[in-house]
C-alpha cells in the first residue's frame, strides 16, 4: 500500500519549508526508544542516560505515541511561520479534543479510524473500538492512561505535554540551540536544490524512502495505508528538515493537520553516508574489473569459502585464487579468518553497500569542481 502525492505542473509554489522545535524534541524521544535505528543518535542517546528516573519512566510509559507512530498534530505550518518551542505547546494546547484522542488511539494502531479520507472521530464512540482501545492503552501504560484516553483526551495531551515540557527543559533546549542552525541550512540548501533543478531533484534524493515520477507529477511511499493526495493551494505541502528523523521519513496525508514530509538534514545524511578514501574507491573498482575476481565476490557472499573450495567452483588453480583474493582483500571487500585446518574468506558487505554512495559522491564532487 501506498501513500500518494499528486503535484501539479505549478508544483514548485504550493511547496512551503519549516522545522519545528516540539516536533525534533519528540522525534528525538523515538530516537531513545528505537536507538538501533538511529545509530548517527547514539551519542545523544547515551548522554540522555542523564535524564530524571522520574523523566525517564513517563517518557516509557507514553512511549506508545512515538515509538512507531509519529503525533500528526506536530507537523508544522505549511506557512513557513517559526514558532518558539513554548509558542507551539500553546498552539497544541489549544487542539480540538476529539482530533487529539483520535492521534493518540491511531498511535495505539487501533485501525481503521479514518486514513485514506481524512479523520473520522464518530469511530472512537464505537464499543467495540472503545473496548479496543481500552485494552491497549492498559498494555502500553496503565489504567489512568486508558481511562484519560477514553474518556478525557485533554488530560492526556496536558499529560503528554507536560512530558515532553519537562524532557525539553532538561536537555532538549541546549541540543536545540546546537541543531537548530543546521535546520536552517538544510533549509537553504533544498531551496536553492529546487530552484537550480527543480522540486523533483530534492524528491530524488529521498530515495528509496521516497519514489518520485516528475512526468507523472507524484510522488510516494509505502505506508500501511491507501491514501491519494492532491496538492493543492488550499491544501499545501511543507517539507521539514529534522536532525532526528534519518534514517527514516515522516509524512502526514490526513486532515486537518498540515500535509506534511519529513526529511533528514543535509548535514545528517553527509554524516550517515558510507566514505571510501579516493584511493581505496580506485582499487574497490579495479579489483572488481575482473570476471573471476566478481565470480568469487558472488561465491562468498553466499557464505564463507576456503580456497580449497572456491577453486574448483571458479575453475582455477588454488595458487591462482590466491593471488585473486589477495588483491579482493587488499581492496576491502574479503576478509580472512581461520577455523581449524582452513582459511575461510567472507564478503566485507558494509564495504560493497559504501561503493555506490562514494562512487556518486565522487562524481558529483567532480561535476560542481568544473564549474566553479
Amino acid at each position: 500500500m501506498t501513500i500518494t502525492f499528486r503535484i501539479p505542473a505549478s508544483g514548485t509554489e504550493l511547496v512551503g519549508f519549516s522545522y519545528s522545535p516540539s516536533m525534533e524534541a519528540v522525534l528525538s524521544l523515538h530516537v531513545l526508544m528505537e536507538p538501533k535505528h538511529h545509530p548517527v543518535q547514539h551519542a545523544w542517546v547515551r548522554a540522555m542516560r542523564k535524564l530524571s528516573p522520574a523523566l525517564k519512566h513517563e517518557i516509557n510509559a507514553l512511549s506508545f505515541a512515538f515509538r512507531t507512530y509519529f503525533p500528526e498534530f506536530f507537523f508544522p505550518s505549511p506557512t513557513g511561520e517559526l514558532l518558539s518551542f513554548e509558542d507551539e505547546l500553546r498552539r497544541l494546547r489549544s487542539a480540538d479534543p476529539e482530533l487529539v484522542q483520535l492521534e493518540f488511539a491511531v498511535a495505539l494502531g487501533a485501525e481503521p479510524l479514518g486514513g485514506g479520507s481524512g479523520r473520522d472521530t464518530a469511530v472512537i464512540g464505537k464499543p467495540e473500538v472503545r473496548r479496543r482501545l481500552g485494552e491497549q492503552a492498559v498494555a502500553a501504560g496503565d489504567q489512568g492512561l486508558a481511562r484519560m484516553l477514553l474518556d478525557d483526551p485533554v488530560a492526556l495531551l496536558e499529560r503528554f505535554l507536560g512530558m515532553v515540557e519537562r524532557y525539553w527543559e532538561e536537555a532538549f533546549s541546549q541540543e536545540w540551540r546546537r541543531i537548530e542552525p543546521e535546520l536552517a541550512k538544510s533549509v537553504i540548501e533544498a531551496g536553492r536544490q529546487v530552484a537550480e533543478g527543480g522540486l523533483y531533484t530534492l524528491f530524488r534524493g529521498l530515495w528509496p524512502e521516497v519514489r518520485s515520477d516528475p512526468k507523472a507529477g507524484r510522488l510516494w511511499l509505502d505506508q500501511p495505508h491507501e491514501h491519494e493526495v492532491e496538492i493543492t493551494p488550499q491544501q499545501p505541502l511543507v517539507l521539514a528538515p529534522s536532525a532526528y528523523v534519518w534514517p527514516h521519513v515522516r509524512v502526514n496525508c490526513d486532515g486537518p493537520w498540515p500535509l506534511g514530509l519529513v526529511f533528514p538534514a543535509s548535514s545528517i545524511v553527509r554524516e550517515a553516508r558510507p566514505r571510501i578514501p579516493p584511493a581505496q574507491l580506485t582499487g574497490i573498482l579495479r579489483a572488481l574489473a575482473d570476471d573471476t575476481r566478481l565470480r568469487v565476490l558472488r561465491l562468498v557472499a553466499e557464505q564463507p569459502r576456503s580456497t580449497q573450495e572456491l577453486a574448483p567452483l571458479v575453475g582455477i588453480t588454488e595458487a591462482g585464487l590466491s593471488k585473486q583474493l589477495r588483491v579482493l582483500a587488499d581492496a576491502g571487500l574479503v576478509e580472512r579468518r581461520r577455523e581449524g585446518y582452513y582459511v575461510l574468506y567472507r564478503l566485507l558487505s558494509d564495504h560493497v553497500a559504501a561503493l555506490a554512495p562514494s562512487l556518486e559522491a565522487f562524481l558529483h564532487d567532480g561535476d560542481r569542481s568544473a564549474t566553479d
